[in-house]
This record gives C-alpha cells, sequence and structure tokens, in this order.
C-alpha cells in the first residue's frame, strides 16, 4: 500500500515537473514573432526542415548547425564554387550534411516545395534573391526574409539563431570569432592607411568598393582598418540595385575612386593583383606605385563564419611578422 502511494506520488511529481518545463519552455521560446523584411513571422516551434535560397545565406545557417536540408546554389565548378555549385569555404560542411541541392541560380518553386520545408529562408536583396517568388513560396510554409548586405554575418547568425531556435549556437559561434578579431587586432601591423576594400573586375575595368556598412567594412573596421572615404564627385553614384553594401565603379570613376594609400582585393587572388597592377589606367595610383595591392582570397564576395574564418588567417599571413 506504502509502496503504491509512493509511486503513485512519485509520478505525479514527476509529470508536474514535465509539465512545468513544457510550459517554462513555450512561456520563453515558442510559439515566437520574428520581424522580417515583410511584416512578422510566427513560428510555433523549431524549425526541422529548413530551405535555404539564399547560398549566401545557407554559410551561416550552417555555422550555427540549424537543420537545412536544402540549397540554392550558383554556378557550378567555379573560382568560388565546388561542383555542386555550393561555396568552396562550406561545401565540404554541406557535403556531410547531405544537403540538397535546389536549384542553379533561377529560383525554383516546385523544388522549394518538393523538400517539404517548414521554414523557407530567402535574402532581400542580391543576386541570390527569390524575392519575386515571396506570395507563392509563403503558401508553402513560413518565409523568412533577411538582408545580409546591410549587417556583419555575425548579426545575421543572431537573427537566425533567434529564428531556428540556435541561439546558444550563434552566440558562441559569434563569440569564439569576435575573441579571434581581438587577439587579431593587437598583433596587426596594419598597412598605410586608409584602404579602398573592393572586388576588381578586369575583363569589364569595374569594380564594387565596399561601403562601411558592408560585412566586409565592418570587419575590417573591427580590426582597426580605416576604409577611404568615397570622393566628393561620386556621391551618389550608382550602386547594384538597392543594396547598401557596394559602390559601382567604372570608366573614369574607377581610379578616382580607388583613392585608398592600400588596396585590398576581395574575391580576388595573385592574378587579379597582377591584372591592376599592369591597368595602365591605374598605374599613378599611390596603392599601385607603392605595391600595397593585396589579394585576399576568392571566397570573401560573401562573408559568413567560414569565408570571415579564413579572411583572417589571410591577415594574420599578410601583416603579421613571423
Amino acid at each position: 500500500m506504502k509502496n503504491t502511494l509512493f509511486q503513485r506520488l512519485s509520478l505525479s511529481a514527476a509529470v508536474l515537473a514535465l509539465l512545468m518545463q513544457t510550459c517554462i519552455a513555450a512561456s520563453v521560446g515558442w510559439p515566437r514573432e520574428i520581424k522580417t523584411e515583410h511584416g512578422i513571422v510566427t513560428l510555433n516551434q523549431p524549425p526541422q526542415r529548413i530551405v535555404s535560397t539564399s547560398v549566401t545565406v545557407t554559410g551561416t545557417l550552417l555555422a550555427i548547425d540549424a537543420p537545412v536540408i536544402a540549397s540554392g546554389a550558383t554556378t557550378p565548378n567555379s573560382r568560388i564554387a565546388d561542383a555542386q555549385g555550393y561555396l568552396n569555404q562550406w561545401s565540404q560542411i554541406a557535403a556531410e550534411r547531405n544537403v540538397q541541392r535546389l536549384y542553379i541560380g533561377e529560383p525554383n518553386a516546385e523544388a522549394i516545395a518538393g523538400q517539404a520545408p517548414d521554414l523557407i529562408i530567402m535574402s532581400a536583396t542580391g543576386g541570390d534573391s527569390a524575392l519575386k517568388l515571396y506570395d507563392q513560396l509563403a503558401a508553402i510554409a513560413p518565409v523568412l526574409v533577411v538582408n545580409y548586405d546591410d549587417k556583419s554575418w555575425q548579426e545575421l547568425a543572431r537573427q537566425l539563431g533567434e529564428a531556428t531556435g540556435h541561439e546558444a549556437q550563434a552566440k558562441a559561434t559569434v563569440k569564439q570569432f569576435d575573441e579571434r578579431v581581438k587577439k587579431l587586432k593587437a598583433e596587426l601591423a596594419l598597412p598605410a592607411q586608409p584602404v579602398s576594400a573592393l572586388v576588381y573586375r578586369p575583363e569589364g575595368q569595374s569594380a564594387n568598393l565596399w561601403t562601411a556598412a558592408s560585412p566586409q567594412g565592418q570587419l575590417l573596421h573591427q580590426l582597426g582598418f580605416t576604409l577611404a572615404e568615397l570622393p566628393a564627385s561620386l556621391h551618389g553614384s550608382q550602386s547594384q540595385g538597392v543594396r547598401k553594401d557596394i559602390v559601382q565603379l567604372s570608366g573614369e570613376n574607377l581610379a578616382e575612386g580607388l583613392n585608398g594609400q592600400t588596396l585590398l582585393l576581395f574575391a580576388g587572388d595573385n592574378s587579379d593583383k597582377q591584372r591592376l597592377m599592369s591597368n595602365r589606367f591605374l598605374a599613378h595610383l599611390p596603392a599601385v606605385k607603392n605595391q600595397q595591392v593585396y589579394p585576399l582570397g576568392n571566397d570573401t564576395f560573401r562573408l559568413d563564419y567560414y569565408s570571415a574564418s579564413n579572411l583572417l588567417t589571410r591577415l594574420e599571413t599578410l601583416f603579421i611578422s613571423h
């Protein structure tokens, strides 16, 4: 009799504890409302089948261990991507996690629906935006629209952590990276300042200049670099659509806009450096005359945890005396 009563009391206590834990989890976690570029998205529970239509955003989802099952891709077998069209800096991780390729380039609603997602993530701007399919995709699953052109990958990671229930993973990843940045900043012997940070396009005699709002510009600022101010005559130059992270330079504006004492070539290697240095229209630039041109790797066109980590390694190699 006593044992039976004790068992009942123990069972009741266990059930009560479980109910309390469930209530606490629900009150602080789910459902939750996420503010997006397209209003508020309500998520009733942590997503388990995330589809990323943005190859740029996929890297940050992988870094916080979010359950991304499929992703859009870019042109395969290029200088920045593998045979799947996944960015080189995280392609191996995507393979290990069996992330399926949705499509290459042009968004495909049928391919997205075929993955039966419980959350679809897309970018608001950029070449990998699927915004034109928003209404169609919103009928399939909740759609989270994020912007990566006006914030660091760390800020994006925190936002995605909140949306996916992976806040702890996002916090840990960002903390580890920021500690490395802080340590590196104390060790760097900076090149001549200020700097122009750019993506050089020799075939079109043009460049995309990273602004202070770009993830690249923000990371350089964290490390103690100073971005050269755009000449007054070029203020209001066209940028790529509604993007805040770049200013496009071409023609006579190219040389005028590259006014930094040092040129940092993102999405570039030594061959890009040589082509810039041999451009006779840029030969008069102080950075070119003083050999202050540094390529930072092909994987730095879009910064996520993986490419940003690779960038720190390159900066260590370039600007720390060993």
